[in-house]
């Protein structure tokens, strides 16, 4: 199903790039290299043309305690999601996560 959607990068102009990447800004990304959904996650972020912060818990003890400590697990991946007024949301998943990055950058 992702093949067919992002068989072709998602191309912007410079300006509507630059507005994503504003947007993404407030998101990270918690993975490791291994995992398989991770790596659906990560494919789905690449052929968005997203620019999302990616923290790898397997090679940086910080983000694995940083995940623990905000969402309560550590399980991967999992998407931070910093809302305007500051507040965090976790979101596991990888469809879940590929579905929310669907609906609110494509």
């Amino acid at each position: 199903m992702l093949n067919n959607i992002f068989n072709k990068k998602t191309e912007r102009s410079s300006d509507q790039q630059a507005t994503i990447d504003s947007q993404t800004a407030s998101l990270a990304l918690y993975h490791f290299q291994s995992c398989p959904f991770c790596a659906r996650v990560r494919n789905a972020i690449d052929g968005m043309n997203l620019n999302i912060e990616q923290r790898d818990i397997q090679i940086d003890a910080q983000h694995r305690q940083a995940l623990l400590a905000g969402g309560g697990k550590t399980q991967v991946p999992a998407l931070q999601i910093t809302h305007d007024d500051g507040t965090v949301e976790w979101m596991y998943e990888s469809m879940d996560i590929i579905n929310y990055l669907k609906k609110r950058f494509v």
